[in-house]
């Protein structure tokens, strides 16, 4: 009866560690099998994600889902995403890839498969108020600060200088709230104030503090698929996007300001 139940007991196991094994490693397979890669990026976060006129979702990182796509023979699907919703789409297979503004930390590491070498680097700023006259980042202890959940600096920025963040789901809600009066800044990427601090819109902000928190951003790939097949196929990818120029030459289409992060990488791998 014992070595019954044993027998049963492993043949359970088998079959149930042999039925999640082939959820590492399928999906480059998938991909070239359906002839559809599906990839997760910001449509609100222009110039690196954004909606064109006619509603398409275009931008730096939609150009790099595009090369992927070329390389592999596949349509491109893009689908958009927000900070609180990115990392739980690629847990759940709603999408095949993540290139979507996601700064590489440690926390996050243990949550998606972050692809090295990472491909673009930002800090954090605030978009603030030109009256609220800031100067440094302690002044912001007891302000009301936009913020976009899910953002990893939240939290650092309010124990640390004292900001009562205030966060809104995506980009658009925390724009409308800061210039509504609900918050004095906006708490960001340093990388999403650049465009809009040309607009006369945004006439009467400015972004005073010097960037602090540098952090460089990772392509992510479902984490059991970080060292397999689908995350070596990236991690090739991005060293050739250094290698030959192209995020270089993507930045420059975008009239992104030239980033010290992309020279130093191409250097190094040319």
């Amino acid at each position: 009866m014992l070595r019954s139940l044993i027998t049963t007991g492993v043949g359970l196991l088998a079959g149930i560690l042999v039925a999640a094994a082939p959820a590492a490693g399928q999906t480059l397979d998938k991909i070239k099998q359906r002839g559809v890669l599906v990839v997760g990026s910001k449509a609100d976060y222009k110039p690196f994600g954004f909606r064109d006129p006619a509603g398409n979702i275009v931008g730096f990182e939609p150009d790099l889902a595009r090369d992927v796509a070329g390389r592999l023979s596949a349509r491109l699907e893009l689908e958009p995403v927000v900070s609180s919703n990115r990392m739980q789409f690629l847990q759940q297979g709603k999408i095949d890839l993540m290139i979507a503004t996601i700064n590489v930390t440690p926390e996050r590491r243990q949550t998606v498969g972050i692809v090295d070498p990472s491909y673009y680097a930002s800090g954090v700023n605030v978009l603030a108020i030109r009256k609220a006259a800031f100067k440094k980042w302690e002044e912001l202890k007891e302000q009301k600060i936009c913020a976009i959940q899910g953002a990893w600096y939240n939290k650092t920025v309010a124990e640390k200088y004292g900001a009562e963040i205030v966060a809104f789901k995506g980009q658009t809600e925390a724009e409308a709230a800061l210039l509504q009066g609900n918050c004095v800044g906006w708490l960001y990427d340093d990388t999403a104030f650049i465009e809009r601090l040309g607009d006369p819109k945004w006439a009467s902000f400015e972004m005073p503090l010097a960037t602090i928190l540098v952090e460089p951003w990772g392509i992510a790939v479902k984490i059991e698929e970080r060292d397999g097949p689908w995350g070596q196929f990236m991690s090739k990818t991005v060293t050739d996007w250094h290698r030959s120029g192209k995020l270089i030459e993507l930045e420059a289409k975008w009239k992104i300001p030239p980033s010290a992060f992309l020279k130093k990488m191409h250097d190094e791998t040319k």
